[in-house]
Order: structure tokens, then sequence, then C-alpha cells
């Protein structure tokens, strides 16, 4: 996500004659910038910290700047600010991996000091919004995306009986009531699209949102799988999320099956229908294929996996 500041006030035309960093009429070539641009620019990064820069690209390795910001919970953020030929007259863009970037406030006395400090007192904003897509993480049945940025809003929920519900929580008032589509084919879902129609008044913002999700649906929602499957116990298909497949001719011996196949990294370990992961793997640009073995990355912990092309 990218934004473009903008600034408090206009660069003037007059003041622009002459100044080697801004194009002038009928000239030829690239533009270059001054040795005065470069160690202005040098010295704005020592006020940052050096120590929080993490690359630096563009011209004389200075036009694009990627630094390290920590939040208050200790969160890694990576704040890339790309500078123009006219700036500081014009104030930088900034790209950033969170929900909405902030308003930069810009004036041409602004320094890159002032972009960091703005960025962070942002982050202190998102604050809320992150601690409640953490809770969402860590107590419902999360099954996409499974690899969740800072900037993702929406989570894909897992209701049961292959019925979900897909979330989009507003990062600028995480504790309202939740953007919802319900997915699945199921009479649990009319039920549930019914209770969430009478029921969205008492949504809470003092509430913890799974609290809140299940006052709402009058259901109590199910938590993320456990890794540890007992020997009577059955696992739902990191895929298809169900326990059996269905009875289908076309599925032959797999007709109905359980699961049969099992990560083998111990802090995964997902089962899958070997049917559903040949699938999946064939689905896959990176996987790659040796005689009649499909190889590839496990879908939840990227470790590999493999599976036989056929049932011979």
């Amino acid at each position: 996500m990218a934004l473009h500041a903008t600034p408090s006030r206009e660069p003037s035309r007059a003041g622009n004659e002459g100044d080697p960093d801004i194009p002038q009429e009928g000239q030829v070539g690239t533009p270059r910038r001054s040795a005065a641009f470069y160690s202005s620019v040098f010295a704005q990064i020592d006020e940052v910290g050096w120590e929080r820069l993490v690359s630096s690209k563009g011209d004389g390795s200075a036009s694009c700047l990627v630094f390290r910001v920590l939040d208050d919970q200790g969160r890694n953020h990576l704040l890339e600010v790309s500078l123009p030929m006219n700036y500081p007259a014009c104030p930088p863009s900034i790209a950033a991996d969170v929900p909405y970037l902030p308003e930069l406030v810009w004036s041409k006395s602004s320094r890159l000091k002032n972009v960091f400090c703005q960025f962070q007192e942002h982050l202190k904003i998102l604050q809320d919004y992150w601690s409640i897509m953490d809770d969402i993480d860590k107590v419902l049945w999360v099954v996409d995306p499974t690899k969740p940025t800072y900037a993702m809003s929406h989570r894909r929920i897992a209701l049961g009986d292959d019925c979900y519900v897909l979330l989009h929580v507003d990062a600028r008032k995480p504790r309202s009531l939740p953007e919802c589509r319900f997915l699945g084919k199921d009479r649990k879902l009319d039920r549930l699209m019914i209770n969430w129609r009478k029921n969205r008044k008492k949504w809470s913002a003092d509430k913890k949102f799974h609290e809140n999700m299940s006052a709402v649906l009058d259901f109590v929602l199910p938590p993320p799988p456990s890794v540890n499957i007992n020997d009577d116990e059955q696992a739902d298909c990191g895929i298809c999320y169900a326990k059996h497949l269905p009875t289908d001719d076309e599925l032959g011996a797999h007709s109905g099956s359980i699961t049969d196949y099992t990560c083998e990294n111990p802090s995964c370990s997902r089962a899958f229908h070997s049917v559903c992961l040949r699938d999946w793997l064939r689905s896959i640009t990176t996987t790659r294929q040796s005689f009649d073995v499909l190889f590839g990355d496990c879908p939840y912990c990227s470790d590999p996996v493999a599976v036989k092309i056929t049932d011979r």
C-alpha cells in the first residue's frame, strides 16, 4: 500500500527556477540529484538512526529508503520511503504492510525524522486492531489466510460441517460490527444468517470479538483444531475441511474415506486426504514430479510433502 502525502503548501513556481533537482523546460536527459541532496539525506538518516535503516536503493542508493520500526507490542514493521526528484519541496511517498497509511503532514522544512515519527504514531493507533486480529487467530478456527500479514483485515472462519463465515474487520473501527459473508451449503447457515440479522444490535464494543460473534450468531464457534490427534479421534482434512470424503463412485477406493496423510512437521501435523493433497499439489506451479510421486510444500507450514499420483 502506498500513499503520496499532501504538502501543507505548494512550492512556488519561481522557487524552482535553476534548481538542479527539478527538470527545466528544454532540458535533455535524466535530471541528476545534486551533491547537496545526498548530503542532506545522509544527515536526515543519521537523525532517524542508521541502525534502523534496513536497505537503500535508487539514485546513489538514497532515493528509496527502508526503515525498521518496532511498535508498542514489539511487532516489526518495514517502512519504505521514496524521495521524489524535488524532495524536500515535495513530500516523499511511503509504503508499509499496514491496513491503511497515515496522512503525512509535510512542509518544506520537514525531514525524514518527521515521517518516521508520524508512522510510529500511526502504529499506536493500530494496536487495538492488531490485538483483535491476534485474538481471532488464536481463539477461532481460521482457515484463510494461513499466514496473515499485518495489512490483511479479512479472515475465513470454519464453523464446522463445511460451513464458513468470511469476516472483514474495519481497521479504523475494529470493535465495531464486522462485515460478514456466510459460505457453504447447509441448513445451519440459514439459521446463522437469520440470527446475524436479528441479533446485530447485541454487538458490544466492550466484549471480546469471539464473544460477540457467539452472542450474535447464538452459536459457539469451534476453536482451532488441535494438532494432537488421539488414536480414536480423526482430524478434519486441512484442504476440504471434512473428516470423510463424499461417497462417490468417481473416488473409487477413497469414497467416504477418512484422512490418510499427516504432515511430518511435529509443530504442524495437519491431516489431509491424499486425494485432496494430490489435487492441491497439481494446482501449484512449484510442485515437482518424479516418476509417480508429486513433491511440494505443506499448505500450512511449507515443509516438504509427497503424495503418489495414482493409487497403484
